[in-house]
């Protein structure tokens, strides 16, 4: 019989399924059913909102529904309290579940925002998008014939996702040409591969994990296997890549930690002010396991991944999710994590269905890591610090972190730095736009994929860990 913390376990949902844009959720499913719902209602605050309401309807310049003027109202209470408590339409509900299952209707493109335009960030391979020629770094200004300018990220998403086989235009401008480019694309169904695995050298294997889905723990169990047959069996060093990976599943992150760490070590605990929200999710099948029944992916794994010398790439896109996986691992000695600090989303979202297929998304908890660190507008500090030189000081100067976010949840354990070193102080005497144009006047080095050779980050984990072989046989 499965233990009770694994039937929680199945309820507690996503972590950290974000867009690459940045505002990162975890999630965990429940029923209103199962609350106490025991609260002395503010009878003289409800009042007033019945006042409000009233004066809305008899005086508002233009007739107003009853429902969207209470939709409103909800969306107004859930988004003072955090960046990541919200109301879920019918659309929305069904949209946060999409990534998950890594299959959905659109073009092919991971894509961010940039000066109020849709920045492509990659085009994803056999696809519609990476067919057609688009490419990373095009911006994207104009849908069809909707103008992206004013639409918020998560518009354009769904403007762009839709039923495969109908088409969409997108008008383009590209660096180095003098006119917008526009392309008709037929929407397809996308499959995002979650686990990618290469040998970088031999005996030196890479790992890259873009999103933490239904299937990552099984996908990561078959690539570890097919890396060590490649290589008779052994592994000299593994660098694992969860360098702007949003996060995604929290038993897929348990499942991918257990992979490495020993049995039953703890990977992550949870504390809020509900039992639910007080959970301890350890390396062992029970919590990683979705569902009665499912054969334990990690059983037929080489003993020797307990011990092989690891690294783990992470950077100010790595959330939720991928700061449970590095942060248990750091804490357990387990890999040296090497990059840039993580983006800092520690706080835990319950679904909460109200009927009709909408819910609200409510913080419920804040995650801690096994030595019990809070992650929450903290993020996970790397053993080693390295940065992307392909990354310019501008680029670095307007990234986007938890702590960013307005009203974001406090961390409880640590005090909040005051400053954020990866940002670099504006000289007193020079204004921002003299910095732009001395910034121009050099030549940016080029953006390179995760895992080419020409990946810097990648090459000193590599460095990093023929060093450590050649200690460990000293």
């Amino acid at each position: 019989m499965r233990s009770r913390i694994s039937s929680r376990v199945e309820k507690f949902g996503l972590v950290g399924l974000g867009l690459l844009a940045g505002v990162l959720v975890s999630l965990h499913f429940s029923a209103i059913a199962d609350k106490d719902t025991e609260t002395t209602l503010p009878v003289e605050e409800l009042h007033s909102f019945s006042e409000v309401f009233g004066r809305i309807k008899s005086d508002y310049v233009e007739p107003v529904e009853d429902k969207k003027l209470i939709t409103g109202a909800i969306n107004g209470m859930l988004s003072s309290l955090d960046p990541h408590s919200a109301y879920l339409n019918v659309e929305d509900f069904k949209e946060l579940q999409v990534g998950t299952q890594g299959e959905f209707g659109g073009l092919g493109i991971e894509v961010g925002m940039e000066d109020g335009l849709v920045k492509v960030v990659s085009p994803i391979e056999d696809t519609p998008a990476f067919q057609a020629g688009i490419k990373t770094g095009d911006l994207i200004f104009k849908l069809d014939d909707t103008l992206v300018k004013g639409l918020t990220l998560n518009d354009a998403v769904k403007h762009m996702r839709g039923k495969p086989g109908s088409k969409i235009t997108l008008t383009i401008l590209r660096k180095n040409e003098t006119k917008p480019l526009v392309f008709t694309l037929a929407r397809a169904v996308i499959k995002v591969k979650s686990v990618k695995s290469k040998l970088v050298e031999p005996g030196y294997a890479f790992v890259r994990i873009t999103q933490f889905q239904e299937h990552t723990g099984e996908n990561l169990a078959t690539a570890l296997e097919t890396l060590f047959k490649e290589n008779q069996g052994e592994l000299k060093g593994l660098i694992l890549d969860l360098r702007n990976n949003p996060g995604g599943l929290l038993t897929a992150a348990v499942g991918v930690s257990a992979a490495f760490l020993p049995k039953d070590a703890l990977v992550v605990y949870t504390e809020g002010r509900t039992a639910d929200a007080k959970m301890r999710l350890v390396a062992n099948s029970d919590d990683y396991l979705r569902g009665d029944g499912k054969i334990d992916y990690l059983k037929n794994l080489p003993a020797s991944i307990k011990d092989v010398p690891m690294v783990v790439l992470v950077n100010g896109g790595s959330a939720s999710a991928s700061e449970i996986v590095s942060g248990a691992l750091q804490d357990h000695k387990r890999a040296v994590i090497m990059g840039t600090q993580t983006f800092g989303k520690g706080s835990v979202q319950t679904i909460l269905p109200l009927g009709g297929n909408t819910a609200i998304k409510l913080t419920t908890a804040r995650y801690y890591t096994p030595g019990g660190r809070s992650i929450q507008a903290k993020g996970i500090v790397p053993d080693i610090a390295v940065e992307d030189p392909s990354t310019s000081a501008q680029d670095k100067a307007f990234h986007l972190r938890e702590a960013d976010l307005e009203n974001h949840l406090s961390n409880d354990r640590q005090p909040e730095e005051k400053t954020d070193n990866s940002k670099p102080a504006t000289p007193a005497k020079e204004a921002p736009s003299k910095l732009k144009e001395k910034e121009d006047e050099t030549e940016k080095p080029e953006p390179v994929a995760f895992g080419d050779k020409n990946d810097y980050q990648l090459s000193q984990a590599l460095n990093l860990l023929k060093g450590i072989n050649i200690l460990n046989k000293k």
